[in-house]
């Protein structure tokens, strides 16, 4: 039983082409891992299959995530310089519309930071300046049935936000959340603040920033708080296949443009984890 989880960043942007742009990959990709003969599953349905909750189907499946969290996982934005990006949802709209059913359970999740401070901080510093990391499509994305909205952490400890970090917790990887107090700040304060913004859908969901993933968290925090805060699973971005021998506070993603960079890698890479 091997299910592999694909991820995508809407703000990779670097031109038109599909190695240096997720909207032009997932658009690509959606219709190859169809034509293939994958079932596009939910992260929870990833759970009850390796749990064996649910039947294995008779095809084989894969689950989609988008991590940041930007405007760009559900609306078209103008890039400067480059132009007008369609966004992850219509992208998944046109997908369900052209595949007329084939894919029931089309679905993503989200993996959003919640500090205002800090999106704004990255909005600012990090993409262009355009007011492009809001909150307010939260709960409206979860309303669509084809996205879920995750917890990627209070402020992704990134170089750029502002707060003044407890404990003297060092800044620019997450590795470094590696005590109650620095995993309190940032997983049960975002947990929290997203699932207060999310009204009706649990945040079931933890996405390690960066896929920095260290044993305090994957063996001690989240295996003994992780159940209280909501969360069901925490993922990394290990590049292989979720298999029933996972663990589950570090369960592994594929990431575009790091794991794959082309349709003939994302084959090979999807052939690979059904063998």
């Amino acid at each position: 039983m091997r299910i592999p989880v694909l991820t995508y960043h809407a703000a990779n942007v670097a031109g038109m082409a599909y190695a240096g742009n997720d909207h032009v990959a997932l658009a690509h990709d959606l219709r190859l891992i169809d034509a293939l003969g994958w079932q596009i599953i939910p992260l929870d349905a990833v759970l009850d299959l390796i749990d064996g909750r649910r039947p294995w189907p008779s095809r084989p499946c894969l689950a989609l995530t988008f991590d940041d969290g930007t405007d760009l996982d559900v609306r078209a934005i103008e890039w400067p310089g480059i132009g007008l990006q369609p966004g992850f949802l219509p992208i998944l709209r046109a997908f369900r519309d052209e595949t007329a059913g084939r894919q029931p359970e089309l679905h993503a999740t989200c993996f959003v930071i919640a500090s205002p401070a800090a999106r704004e901080a990255m909005d600012r510093q990090c993409l262009f300046g355009g007011d492009v990391m809001g909150e307010d499509w939260w709960p409206m994305a979860a309303a669509t049935g084809l996205l879920g909205i995750g917890n990627h952490s209070w402020d992704h400890n990134h170089d750029v936000a502002p707060e003044a970090a407890p404990d003297g917790l060092p800044r620019g990887r997450f590795f470094a959340v590696d005590n109650a107090v620095r995993a309190d700040w940032q997983i049960a304060r975002a947990q929290d603040y997203i699932a207060a913004r999310v009204p009706g859908q649990p945040i079931r969901h933890f996405g390690y920033p960066y896929g920095d993933v260290n044993s305090y968290l994957r063996d001690d925090y989240l295996p003994s708080r992780g159940q209280a805060l909501g969360l069901a699973a925490a993922w990394t971005t290990d590049g292989r296949p979720v298999t029933a021998a996972e663990q589950r506070w570090a369960l592994p993603r594929y990431v575009c443009g790091l794991h794959w960079r082309s349709p003939d890698e994302l084959e090979a890479l999807l052939a690979g984890a059904s063998a």
